[in-house]
């Protein structure tokens, strides 16, 4: 494996001996991230005859490395795996007994327990925080070509060729406003879109408190390029995980205020792109029309805190074990709350049960099957949350920084939608990697 050196200045990493120094089940690893940030684009741009299949092209991958983790030991069947394993068999025999009686369905939906929940786990064991550090900084690259794709997303009609999505003009995200929608980046739709950014941000403010670590030119071109990729995003998921993950940034100074003086440096960094970015045209004209949008949603759903937190995302949390009275005992069957078992029961996509997560668990599984995944998913994403935390105290910052996009996403994103499924997949299962002790000599320690 490729040599990394700590030190102060920043040396370029051996890429090449990287990639050919993998093991099979770090490889399968890496293969799912990168379908994951471009299976969109071969859908949309480069196979669009098979965009079907490719809707699933990361579960091949996925199983192989279930399976690969399992024959090798390197997994074993958890208390978490064994309960969410248990509910969904149980929900996919209801589902053809009792339920909507379609095979395929239920095994659509079956996947989701069967092998993105304990894929995460596959992930913290296989990964370390070296190659967590590589991925990050692979995100970083990716995130400026990225910004370019939006940018030209964005002030490009509907009709044009990069803007289009799965199923032609107007598919690859909602409309935005004043003319302009929300970009979908090299994904299906602009959720993976905002996921991707969510996903860079911890990474930015990690290298900015972890001097030395990465090239500084990237740095400041993957800091401005997030910056930008705000306002372009018309996405208000975006500014809220980014404005978590600067919260979070900032409980780090509560525990270890040995890093007030990076912190400063990285505000005055962040502070001067910012200014110099708002003053081009481009990011000028995305901060009006995302001002707009922001506002303007907002107070459709009665304000931003009222309306938009307490209303639609805390509501959103309630509501389905309020209004469960009606749902069968084992629920509708699995795979029915999402678009593509809405399209092979009806003909058609859209939400045959809920559009929030917990509702859809609810309404496929029934309220004590779909309880027990949701807790089992609470209890999860607690304990990695108090993992994070602790371990801030002794300078490793990395866990509590991608907990801050994790948390919510493993918790109460969208899993029927499989580009938001491998995202919390992916966030999981590097957030496990990342609490665990590095080996000794491992240069990159925090």
């Amino acid at each position: 494996m490729a040599v990394y050196t700590k030190s102060k200045s920043y040396a370029p990493s051996n890429i090449w001996a990287y990639w050919q120094a993998l093991e099979p089940l770090k490889a399968g690893i890496w293969l799912f991230f990168f379908l994951l940030i471009f299976d969109g684009a071969l859908r949309k741009w480069v196979l669009p005859q098979l965009a079907t299949p490719l809707l699933v092209i990361n579960s091949p991958v996925a199983i192989w490395l279930l399976y690969r983790a399992f024959q090798k030991g390197v997994v074993k069947v958890n208390g978490y795996i064994f309960t969410i394993w248990a509910t969904g068999a149980i929900s996919f025999v209801a589902s053809i007994l009792v339920g909507h009686h379609h095979v395929l369905v239920a095994a659509y939906g079956l996947r989701i327990l069967w092998i993105f929940f304990p894929l995460m786990f596959v992930i913290g064991k296989v990964f370390t925080r070296e190659d967590i550090i590589k991925l990050g900084e692979i995100v970083l690259y990716i995130s400026l070509p990225m910004l370019l794709i939006v940018l030209w997303q964005f002030f490009t009609p509907d009709s044009a060729w990069i803007s289009r999505g799965i199923g032609g003009t107007g598919t690859a995200s909602f409309p935005g406003v004043l003319g302009y929608g929300r970009p979908s980046g090299t994904f299906s739709f602009n959720n993976g879109n905002a996921l991707f950014w969510s996903l860079c941000a911890p990474f930015v403010f990690y290298f900015w408190l972890s001097p030395g670590r990465i090239n500084r030119v990237l740095l400041w071109a993957a800091t401005g390029a997030l910056i930008a990729a705000v306002p372009l995003s018309v996405s208000r998921g975006l500014f809220y995980h980014a404005a978590i993950t600067v919260l979070f940034a900032l409980g780090i100074l509560a525990r270890k205020p040995k890093y007030l003086g990076r912190f400063l440096l990285a505000a005055a960094g962040i502070g001067v792109l910012f200014i110099l970015l708002s003053n081009t045209y481009y990011v000028q004209k995305a901060l009006h029309v995302f001002t707009v949008r922001f506002t303007s949603a907002s107070a459709s759903e009665g304000g931003a805190v009222q309306g938009t937190l307490i209303h639609r995302f805390l509501g959103g949390l309630v509501r389905p074990f309020v209004h469960s009275s009606h749902i069968p005992f084992f629920g509708y069957g699995l795979g029915m709350g999402t678009q593509a078992g809405a399209k092979l029961l009806t003909g058609s996509r859209g939400f045959m049960i809920s559009e929030g997560e917990w509702g859809r668990l609810i309404g496929e599984m029934g309220l004590l099957l779909g309880s027990i995944v949701i807790l089992s998913r609470l209890a999860f994403v607690v304990q990695i949350g108090w993992g994070s935390l602790k371990k801030i105290k002794s300078g490793t910052i990395l866990p509590w920084l991608l907990f801050s996009v994790a948390g919510i996403t493993v918790l109460t994103s969208q899993w029927s939608q499989p580009t938001v499924l491998g995202f919390s997949t992916l966030l999981g299962g590097l957030v496990l990697a990342s609490l665990r002790e590095p080996k000794q000599g491992n240069a990159f320690s925090k």
